[in-house]
């Protein structure tokens, strides 16, 4: 009884520590997330100050002016604090340092990362590397992320300690086992990856291990001002992502648009949408928690009334009609959701993404991806073609006509 005490107050230990670490990384890719997007968008650039060349910087006053166009924030107050909260965390700085706050000022600043001043301290160390090895395992052709098996649950992309380990060593991310076992071992206390049920840390062996973090969400600025309480976590079956909400019942719901432009709360777990530093975009594996919260084992209902057949749709003179769209890609992805199978639908879509922009809508049936006819794959194999594309993508969608 003493033993399992202590390990209770050493997992306890362990769980505050990886959630602390966790809040830290939700940071660092929420600022890498804007920096990217500032830089598509133009507003970080070379500027000049005093006969002075300030190189990739950008104007206080501007950026809150953007932050409040692209609904990043409601007023300028709350712009404020939000950078204030990057620029605490060293993600941004005044160029001469000189300002320790964050002024709506014709004050130049700059992302750390633009000119190399970033602290790479430990913690920050261990996650980087996370996530370059989540991106590598994405990014090759291997079976190691599936639905699997553990005391007779089933758990949705998870991947087995020995096979990754295998996997790690294939790499060349640590010569021996035991450096590879320890590796994972400071990926679990990090937060970044944990056992399926949450009862043991990472071990050479047959057990389960999921993703913890989600490194492509798309994440909105405001959630820098608050406490993230992890509730359902998220599955990632799916490539893109919307931004997360708590239902009173504690359900986890993202907001999706419906054809009439209503804001509606569609009850389920979150898919993911981020781009890597490259600005591609892909899906993401996670993970429950190591709270006590659930694992993942069920996916979203789908907000489609009824299933219908792609011979349905393309009947002549039938209640769809087709419809044509050009989703470019932004820093963070394309925001919509596929789901269901012969043919798939369009789940939910990002208010503030790429493909709410150019029209795209819940309901509408994914017709065709770049001239290729996908009314007969499942969102599975959608989402693949999406992800190993252009990042310019036409889509052919149905959608049922209003009378």
């Amino acid at each position: 009884m003493v033993l399992e005490g202590a390990m209770d107050r050493i997992g306890t230990t362990m769980q505050k520590k990886a959630a602390e670490l966790e809040r830290l990384a939700e940071v660092l890719v929420t600022g890498e997330q804007l920096r990217l997007r500032l830089h598509e968008a133009k507003v970080i650039k070379d500027r000049r100050h005093h006969l002075r060349t300030y190189p990739n910087c950008f104007v206080a006053k501007e950026l809150i002016d953007w932050l409040i166009e692209h609904k990043e924030a409601s007023d300028r107050e709350t712009a404020i604090k939000i950078m204030q909260k990057l620029l605490d965390q060293s993600i941004i700085h005044h160029v001469c340092d000189e300002h320790r706050e964050f002024k709506d000022m014709k004050l130049l600043y700059r992302f750390r990362k633009d000119d190399g001043t970033f602290p790479l301290d430990s913690e920050a160390k261990v996650f980087m590397r996370g996530q370059r090895i989540y991106e590598k395992l994405m990014n090759t052709e291997n079976n190691l992320i599936q639905t699997r098996e553990e005391e007779g649950v089933s758990f949705e992309r998870a991947l087995v300690a020995s096979e990754f380990i295998d996997w790690l060593l294939q790499e060349g991310e640590m010569p021996t086992r035991e450096e590879n076992e320890q590796l994972g071992r400071r990926l679990l206390e990090h937060g970044i990856i944990q056992h399926v049920t949450n009862k043991h840390h990472f071990v050479d062996g047959p057990l389960l291990y999921q993703f913890r973090m989600n490194f492509r969400r798309r994440r909105r600025l405001i959630e820098l001002l608050h406490e993230r309480g992890r509730g359902i976590p998220e599955s990632h079956d799916s490539p893109f992502c919307l931004r997360k909400q708590q239902s009173d019942g504690g359900n986890t719901c993202f907001l999706s648009v419906s054809p009439t432009k209503e804001i509606k709360l569609a009850v389920g777990v979150r898919r993911s949408s981020m781009s890597s530093s490259c600005g591609s975009s892909g899906y993401y594996s996670s993970s429950p928690t190591l709270s006590s919260s659930p694992p993942v084992l069920c996916n979203p209902k789908s907000v489609v009334k009824r299933q219908v057949t792609p011979e349905e749709l393309l009947t002549p003179g039938g209640p769809f009609i087709k419809k044509t769209f050009t989703v470019v890609g932004d820093a963070v992805g394309w925001g919509f959701v596929v789901r269901g199978s012969k043919p798939c639908h369009i789940q939910a879509v990002d208010p503030g993404g790429p493909a709410a922009a150019v029209g795209i809508k819940v309901c509408q049936y994914v017709v065709s991806v770049n001239g290729l006819n996908v009314l007969c794959y499942d969102y599975r194999t959608v989402s693949n073609l999406i992800l190993t594309g252009p990042r310019t993508i036409v889509m052919e969608v149905m959608e049922e006509a209003l009378v």
